[in-house]
């Protein structure tokens, strides 16, 4: 079954027993969460690495990472102390390609929207369209598809919304390439043909041109990978670029700002693009949770891209255990949320519930405003 490479392949998976092995998952836990293989085990790549856990004896351990490089020197670690331990050729790109079969199940999925996700989803998608006016008659809207679940729950959204047009509106499903590798731009292109989406895709090297900065280089990719979305949307003739940032992103934005930028500030629903005139970026799962986009996407049995740059191709973890600011606020709020169940809808409240007359100082464009400027004013008016 195992090769002299001490690899086994996700057929060779599929014909053992499992009582035979144990998949042991090296990934962080948010990637873990975020789509794995049935029954596997997370285990972090630096708990292994330090050995901190502890593992069977008993059974044969396979080991799976995002690609198959990082788990192939762990399996050879684990090996060298002694375990039966081997290497799950591909990671788990190479389980996610096997789940991708020749039945149509996009009229299944397109029917949980409208049923079982009705109220979680749908509901809190179409009361975002209408509360934040994002479409309006005549828009023509570039609906961008990372791979991720969130994107591709927003393009079957909108043709859902498409299916109710209530007046007169175009989309195109937009995907862009900065370099995928072609495990990952297969994963995206067969998740779009299985669910029915119809997209268009582009090619940038903004991987390349990013992949020797040290500081910022996730902040910098998502600079560029805007603006060539917006161009390319320019170019087909649309107005508006529509991204998949759910109300998770949001409330995490409000902390990050507040905790590590010393400033209250949020992830607004539409905003004007500033270099490319007359085009717009709208935000249309901003009132979606991401734990009903995640039951969302296991009811329908879908597998998933996280992400699919350079900088994670081989592991989710750099070693460090370094998964961002974002992760670390992910983190905050769960524990916080042990502690008050209201604590997410109490932050998403706090930049709807500004009182100026209790802030310091703020900025409305380029100017700033301080409370001592008409201090002695109210005074002598009250």
């Amino acid at each position: 079954m195992v090769n002299e490479n001490f690899e086994i392949t996700v057929e060779q998976l599929k014909n053992m027993s499992e009582n035979e092995y144990r998949v042991i998952d090296i990934r962080d836990e948010i990637s873990f969460d975020y789509g794995n293989i049935p029954s596997s085990f997370n285990i972090p790549y630096n708990k292994i690495k330090e050995g901190d856990c502890r593992l069977p004896t008993d059974k044969r351990l396979v080991i799976c990472c995002k690609s198959g490089l990082i788990s192939d020197e762990i399996a050879q670690c684990l090996r060298d102390k002694g375990y039966s331990a081997v290497n799950l050729a591909g990671g788990h790109y190479s389980w996610l390609k096997e789940k991708f079969i020749d039945d149509d199940y996009a009229a299944d999925v397109e029917k949980s929207i409208r049923k079982k996700f009705s109220k979680t989803i749908w509901s809190r998608f179409t009361a975002a369209i209408v509360e934040y006016q994002l479409v309006q008659p005549n828009d023509k809207i570039a609906v961008c598809i990372s791979g991720g679940k969130d994107s591709m729950l927003m393009a079957k959204l909108f043709q859902e919304l498409k299916r109710h047009n209530k007046f007169p509106f175009e989309v195109v499903y937009l995907v862009m390439d900065p370099g995928y590798s072609p495990e990952n731009r297969s994963v995206i292109e067969n998740n779009a043909k299985k669910l029915s989406i119809p997209i268009t895709v582009f090619e940038s090297n903004i991987f390349e041109s990013v992949y020797n900065v040290k500081k910022y280089p996730c902040y910098l990719c998502a600079r560029m990978r805007r603006g060539y979305l917006y161009k390319k949307a320019k170019e087909l003739g649309c107005n508006k670029i529509a991204l998949g940032h759910h109300y998770d992103d949001v409330i995490e934005t409000i902390l990050m700002g507040m905790l590590y930028g010393g400033q209250v500030q949020t992830m607004m629903p539409k905003l004007h693009s500033t270099n490319y005139e007359g085009m717009e970026l709208i935000r249309p799962l901003y009132l979606v949770r991401e734990d009903d986009i995640k039951r969302w996407r296991d009811y329908n049995k879908l597998n998933f891209i996280q992400c699919a740059c350079w900088f994670t191709d081989t592991c989710s973890v750099d070693g460090s255990g370094n998964t961002g600011k974002r992760q670390e606020i992910k983190q905050l709020i769960k524990r916080l949320k042990k502690i008050n169940p209201q604590i997410e809808s109490n932050i998403f409240r706090s930049v709807e519930n500004v009182n100026l007359d209790t802030i310091i100082s703020y900025k409305k464009g380029s100017k700033k405003h301080h409370f001592l400027d008409d201090y002695d004013i109210q005074m002598n008016e009250e």
